[in-house]
């Protein structure tokens, strides 16, 4: 089932993080700012209140919670409510997908880049963004997951267990790039985009559908 009830009951708070923890949000922002293509029509598969489409120019956004999608469409978003891995669209209608940490709370990640591969046309670009496990902040929402109404049920994957589901679902994986060196409560300041994978805790991987 969806994970949607926290997010309907705390759609407010969840809005708030975006402004308490602005830098790590934009940095975020920026680091998936290369990879996701300005031409063709886009779709984000779990686009929240459209934090990320918006700014990227992402057109399309599917979500399984009205609240969220509430927010998205207030910041110019086409939303359609749905789930990730039975979107509610036809083979080959998007040239670009983008997933922003949305893995970690889909019931079937498999299912969902299954379903994201679907909706592509040929050569189309998936872009996921995610919190690495591995990483210092990956194990810090790991130890507090039970004290936090979003992440309480969340499943968090490695770099490494991310690309393995791409390579097993058809996707040819292009460019890794990555972001967020230190813990939320001390990042006061924008950090740049570093190439590869395993030294921050927000990791953009670009993959093509073959």
């Amino acid at each position: 089932m969806p994970r949607v009830a926290p997010f309907e009951a705390h759609h407010q708070r969840y809005e708030t993080w975006f402004e308490k923890h602005e830098a790590a949000y934009i940095s975020e922002l920026l680091a998936l700012r290369p990879f996701v293509p300005w031409e063709g029509r886009g779709i984000e598969i779990g686009v929240g209140s459209g934090r990320f489409a918006a700014p990227l120019g992402v057109q399309v956004g599917v979500d399984p919670s009205p609240a969220m999608l509430v927010y998205a469409a207030a910041r110019g978003i086409e939303v359609v409510e749905g789930t990730a891995e039975n979107l509610p669209f036809a083979e080959d209608s998007f040239d670009h997908a983008l997933v922003v940490t949305t893995i970690c709370f889909v019931d079937s990640p498999a299912g969902m880049l299954a379903e994201a591969r679907r909706v592509l046309r040929p050569g189309g670009r998936l872009v996921i963004g995610f919190i690495d496990r591995e990483s210092a902040l990956g194990q810090d929402y790991l130890a507090h997951q039970a004290a936090s109404e979003f992440y309480r049920e969340a499943t968090f994957y490695s770099a490494d267990e991310v690309a393995q589901l791409l390579r097993e679902t058809g996707f040819s994986i292009g460019t890794w790039g990555q972001t967020l060196t230190r813990p939320l409560p001390e990042m006061r300041e924008i950090e740049p985009l570093r190439a590869g994978r395993g030294q921050c805790a927000f990791v953009v991987v670009a993959a093509t559908r073959g």
